[in-house]
């Protein structure tokens, strides 16, 4: 019943967003990346000490993967598009 006279539909809110806040490509597969890394390291931790090894793939992923694949997607032109200082 929005926008009746007993129920007024609510003023539209701008939700505009000048800096992207990370919303982009490159920003959602490094998270993407790093989260993995992670769910490898849990793993690696909940199998025991005979898996030391997936710990540090995840480690890997997690701290080197990520980041480069989130950086190398900004470069290509994926990542959040900076305001302009006009």
């Amino acid at each position: 019943m929005s926008g009746t006279k007993e129920h007024p539909k609510p003023p539209e809110q701008d939700q505009h967003d000048p800096y992207g806040h990370g919303n982009s490509v490159a920003a959602w597969t490094a998270v993407t990346v790093i989260m993995f890394g992670a769910l490898l390291m849990t793993v690696a931790v909940a199998l025991g000490w005979d898996y030391v090894w997936l710990f540090a793939v995840g480690a890997v992923v997690a701290v080197i993967v990520g980041p480069v694949a989130g950086k190398v997607l900004g470069a290509m032109g994926f990542g959040a598009q900076r305001p302009s200082t006009h």
